[in-house]
């Protein structure tokens, strides 16, 4: 649920390559460290875009782009976390090797820890590091009311209480009976997710969290710990959901230092 719901990216690199449409940027060298970045419920890719250019020469952002929006508008979005996981590892799986990372924000954070799960069981080069913000950590059961199924008007509430989506866009009717279907099945990623037991992983592992944020409080953020062996840590920032947009020069800062080793 982001201000990038109005279409596709600026700049939009050819997309040829076996990533295809899941990297509209372009597909990055494996020699060049990487972070992956996976976006929260209704967003896309372009809730990153400006990241490209706030990291170090040599490191890249990726931002990925699901099916179901931007240039990617005619494709049926899923609405089950193992489907969407399975498309985005079938056509990243290029990439898995050498130096890169995973993050995700909210639904992105599910996606990127699901993926990295996915990573281990097929025996690939597992990411240098996971990062996740914005979600309760998988394994917790989610006491929150389900949005998925709310009247559009209620939905569309509940959308604006968050923040990270111009009020502007919120205010388009005809632009939001378009992007409500993207963003319920969205939303069913998140609320029909079932956490099914594995070892911990064995990569570090950190979360970002907003002391407002009312989708994921401090104790379901460091519950995170639980799910990998490796070193874990958490950051704990001003603000609500949404509280990555208002520093991502300071979040990169720490993504970017294991990629450079």
């Amino acid at each position: 649920m982001s201000g990038d719901l109005t279409g596709p990216p600026r700049g939009t690199a050819s997309l040829s390559g076996p990533a295809g449409p899941c990297l509209p940027f372009g597909e990055p060298p494996v020699s060049a460290p990487r972070l992956f970045c996976f976006p929260s419920a209704g967003a896309g890719a372009a809730a990153y875009a400006p990241w490209r250019s706030l990291v170090p020469e040599g490191v890249r952002v990726c931002p990925v782009q699901p099916p179901g929006r931007a240039e990617r508008f005619r494709e049926t979005p899923y609405d089950r976390c193992g489907a969407l996981v399975g498309h985005l590892a079938d056509a990243l799986s290029g990439q898995f090797t050498g130096t890169y990372a995973l993050y995700g924000h909210s639904m992105g954070a599910l996606v990127a820890f699901e993926l990295a799960r996915h990573i281990r069981r097929t025996g690939a080069p597992p990411p240098v590091h996971l990062f996740v913000s914005g979600r309760a950590a998988p394994h917790l059961p989610d006491a929150r009311r389900p949005l998925r199924d709310l009247p559009a008007g209620e939905l569309i509430g509940e959308v604006a209480a968050m923040g990270g989506t111009p009020e502007a866009v919120l205010r388009e009717k005809d632009l939001m009976a378009v992007l409500l279907p993207l963003l319920r099945a969205d939303l069913a990623v998140n609320e029909t997710y079932e956490y099914r037991t594995e070892p911990p992983l064995d990569i570090p592992l950190t979360v970002f969290g907003g002391r407002l944020d009312p989708r994921a409080d401090q104790a379901e953020l460091l519950a995170w710990e639980s799910l990998t062996s490796a070193p874990f840590r958490a950051r704990m920032f001003p603000g609500g959901h949404f509280f990555i947009n208002d520093r991502p020069r300071e979040l990169l800062e720490m993504m970017v230092t294991p990629l450079r080793g």
